[in-house]
């Protein structure tokens, strides 16, 4: 059964974006302002931006300015509540839903702890899901909705000193990649975007494991990772940075389906920076080596008839 094409029956939308302290959160909330549309801003502490919080509530062009900032931490169990406050308390309807809040803690697998790779799927596994949960019963009655879910590089191809990070991106992907294919007949769209590296603050956002790294690490890759992430020098090829605004005009356009958007509504994945080209060709050659190291095996452990 084909799933029909897309509709977009409103002109004018209203976007529930996490992270909007700072980076790509921002961003993305100050072009879909710009445009007209109505931006419900989160973030953990509002009280610490308050004239971004004033940016958004009292946005000029907007005569009936239902746009708002509002307290919301993914980690809280209740943080879905928001929407049901949203849309049966305050009747705003949710057509937008962009997950981008997240944060990183840097240590090898072998040395992070339970409750740091505990913290990483609350912020960027479970946290996006409740919300996702959450505006999906709305949208599915609307007949109208488009999820947005930022994914990283990481979730392909994690660098070392990132592995509980990348294991909660690419939770994430996983079970979105099936969303994508129930909600399809419901007229909503669910998109993943696969971010390199941009100039935001998300070293800001980034700690150190608690359990010192063991003297096998010294000097190791990890370390290294470690050592650049907070302050260092870059080991290895260095990072290539990408420009936020322009990525977030490309995910603006991708929603509306308008100009780069346009007629790739139906598309779940988007790798977006300068260097995701790389590395989705790495992701590319890791499934096909397999497949070709072991084309002849494979398929010969089947049932004799």
């Amino acid at each position: 059964m084909s799933t029909p094409p897309f509709t977009k029956p409103k002109t004018q939308l209203t976007w529930l974006i996490t992270g909007c302290s700072s980076g790509l959160g921002l961003s993305l909330a100050r072009l879909a302002l710009s445009q007209g549309h109505t931006v419900i801003a989160t973030s953990r502490n509002p009280s610490s931006t308050p004239l971004l919080v004033s940016e958004v509530e009292n946005y000029p062009h907007h005569h009936q300015n239902k746009s708002r900032w509002i307290q919301l931490d993914v980690d809280d169990r209740a943080s879905s509540d928001i929407v049901e406050r949203l849309e049966k308390e305050d009747g705003i309807e949710i057509d937008v839903l962009v997950n981008n809040a997240g944060f990183s803690v840097l240590a090898p697998v072998e040395t992070a702890s339970e409750d740091e790779v505990r913290a990483h799927m609350e912020s960027m596994y479970f946290g996006p899901l409740r919300l996702v949960r959450a505006v999906l019963p709305h949208m599915r009655r609307r007949r109208y909705g488009v999820v947005v879910n930022f994914s990283s590089g990481a979730a392909l191809d994690g660098r070392d000193a990132m592995g509980a990070y990348a294991g909660a991106k690419a939770g994430l992907d996983g079970i979105t990649r099936v969303l994508a294919k129930e909600v399809a007949p419901f007229n909503i769209r669910v998109l993943t975007v696969v971010l390199g590296a941009f100039n935001t603050n998300m070293p800001s956002a980034t700690a150190v494991g608690k359990v010192p790294l063991p003297d096998d690490y010294r000097g190791s890759a990890s370390d290294k990772m470690i050592q650049f992430l907070t302050g260092g020098s870059m080991p290895g090829p260095a990072f290539v940075m990408s420009d936020k605004d322009k990525a977030m005009k490309v995910v603006y356009e991708m929603v509306l389906g308008e100009g780069i958007g346009a007629g790739r509504e139906a598309e779940r994945l988007l790798p977006l920076g300068s260097d995701m080209t790389a590395r989705v060709k790495g992701a590319q050659e890791y499934l096909g080596h397999a497949l070709g190291e072991f084309k002849d095996v494979t398929n010969s452990v089947g049932i004799d008839r």
